[in-house]
């Protein structure tokens, strides 16, 4: 009869499955393209078939940037050991430009991702929204306080001033008179 809480020698170690050997991996090996003209031949094959073009029209259509697009094509031929990260840096304008001009043949209005959202626009940070929150509020309390004074001057006038009592102690350890 087998127990239930007998230990296993031949699990495999606790994250093995993350790991490889040393050079097992396509971007660990010698790049297949190693200079940028002949990394910018395979993407100009690889990007004029027309199943490619049109997976891409339909993500231009979903308003990702064109920047996002090559950065990721770059990006998926370093990690298919195509070429390497400084080669596909190197490509990188011309993707974007493969990718506008595919574009601009679909009549498909894209976002080059190059353009400043925020130019001419102030930026909102938290910071200065804090500020001007922080502001309105001064500026209520200022207000209430002058209106209180005007008030309290006013029941001077008109009423007598009551002493105000002590208070009682409070707490666990406060004496009792």
């Amino acid at each position: 009869m087998a127990t239930l809480n007998e230990p296993k020698f031949d699990a495999p170690i606790a994250g093995q499955h993350m790991t490889s050997e040393l050079g097992g991996r396509p971007w660990q090996q010698a790049p297949q393209y190693k200079t940028v003209d002949d990394a910018i031949e395979y993407y100009l094959d690889r990007m004029s078939s027309e199943e490619f073009t049109d997976h891409l029209v339909d993500v231009l259509e979903m308003d990702v940037p064109v920047t996002a697009i090559a950065n990721n094509i770059q990006l998926a031929g370093v990690m298919d050991g195509k070429h390497t990260v400084d080669v596909g840096m190197l490509v990188m304008p011309l993707l974007m430009e493969m990718i506008m001009l595919v574009g601009d043949m679909a009549d498909v209005k894209y976002d080059s991702g190059m353009e400043n959202p925020n130019k001419g626009k102030t930026r909102d940070t938290l910071v200065t929204a804090a500020t001007t929150k922080l502001k309105r509020q001064i500026e209520k309390k200022e207000a209430m306080i002058f209106d209180e004074e005007d008030a309290d001057d006013d029941k001077e006038k008109q009423e007598p001033v009551i002493e105000e009592q002590e208070e009682e102690p409070k707490g666990l350890m406060a004496r009792r008179v």
